[in-house]
């Protein structure tokens, strides 16, 4: 007799290994279609974005409608150091699907902002943290940092001293520009405490005594 506790895990994988077969055969440029942490995930040639989205978006057996999320995550030791990644659901079917591209800090992805106009906010705050270009995008602006800053923050080579920050001042009741102070730099992370920074908690007793002991260690 079959488990009844996971048969409808195995449902929702074999949906997913459909669904990645059907992906891999039906439009070229798809590099791989697989299931990578129990999600389909899919990575395509930048030049075949526009095709694949409306292939997932327009398609009986896909109807991705919504796109949910848009981020960037960088590489620096790859030639294509971006990872453009686009989170998508399908509210009909109760799927979802990342796609997954790859680019440079010169070439850009082709906007999709023609088939879900909310990506706009999320193209442009991935060209704000990572310098990423979207062809087509008609308000390409940053959205996040301040005007006239320069670079992009979530760069893993983004130095963290040298820059410059723009703050109102109450008490010289004017807007004054200075150099960026971390005081982040100088924490020490405990990441064996759920209340990592604060005090010992009732019910952390555990997690203070293994700081004792780190403590006297090092």
């Amino acid at each position: 007799m079959a488990d009844q506790s996971t048969a409808p895990v195995a449902r929702g994988n074999s949906c997913l290994s459909f669904l990645a077969f059907t992906l891999s055969t039906s439009l070229p440029g798809i590099s791989s279609a697989a299931i990578e942490g129990g999600e389909l995930v899919v990575r395509a040639d930048r030049d075949r974005l526009i095709p694949l989205m409306m292939l997932l978006r327009d398609d009986p057996r896909f109807r991705f409608e919504q796109l949910m999320d848009l981020c960037g995550v960088d590489f620096p030791q790859r030639p294509e150091r971006f990872d453009v990644v686009y989170n998508l659901l399908s509210v009909s079917l109760n799927q979802r699907v990342r796609v997954i591209v790859t680019t440079d800090e010169l070439t850009p992805v082709a906007s999709v902002h023609q088939i879900w106009p909310c990506v706009t906010w999320w193209e442009r705050e991935c060209y704000d943290m990572y310098g990423v270009l979207f062809s087509g995008q008609p308000d390409l602006r940053r959205i996040l940092s301040d005007y006239g800053f320069e670079g992009h923050p979530l760069r893993k080579d983004f130095p963290l001293t040298g820059y410059t920050e723009v703050r109102y001042d109450p008490e010289r009741r004017q807007i004054v520009r200075e150099p960026v102070t971390l005081t982040q730099d100088f924490r020490d992370f405990d990441f064996v405490s759920p209340w990592e920074g604060v005090l010992t908690l009732p019910g952390d007793e555990r997690a203070h005594e293994l700081r004792q002991i780190m403590k006297k260690i090092q």
